[in-house]
């Protein structure tokens, strides 16, 4: 008998199981945002979704284009001398997750790419959902 062989990332890895997330309350979402001058890009470098026990999971993209998803904290925002800064914190309305807060997760389903692995990831609300891919090596968050 073959075990099943699980979609990933040939860098990266298989990530955290999305499927974690399933069941619990999204209270809080970070995300790092890429400031060039005074102008913050349309969409974050990276997410960080804070459920109801505590854990937070990090969505970003990979070098090689693949969706990470891996438990990690958000970091501190940093300074990138002449190519602007990187600044990091609550989304506020900034982003579709802002108005799933307070809501369960219902359901995840991910999308896979045989040579660079995970390339998307749906997060299902009762309200909704939220999309989150890699975009030509960005991150793009859709409803």
């Amino acid at each position: 008998m073959e075990s099943e062989k699980v979609p990933q990332c040939p860098l990266h890895g298989p990530g955290e199981r999305p499927e974690t997330l399933v069941g619990r309350r999204l209270v809080s979402v970070f995300a790092a945002w890429h400031w060039s001058a005074d102008e913050a890009a349309e969409d974050p470098l990276d997410v960080w979704l804070i459920d109801d026990q505590g854990s937070s999971v990090h969505i970003t993209t990979g070098s090689d284009g693949c969706l990470v998803v891996e438990p990690s904290s958000p970091h501190e925002g940093y300074d990138m001398d002449g190519w602007g800064r990187v600044e990091v914190g609550p989304v506020g309305d900034r982003t579709p997750f802002a108005a799933r807060l307070g809501e369960d997760v219902l359901a995840v389903r991910e999308e896979f790419e045989p040579k660079t692995g995970r390339i998307a990831l749906e997060v299902v609300f009762a309200t909704g959902r939220v999309r989150c891919d890699s975009w030509a090596g960005d991150l793009r968050l859709t409803e």
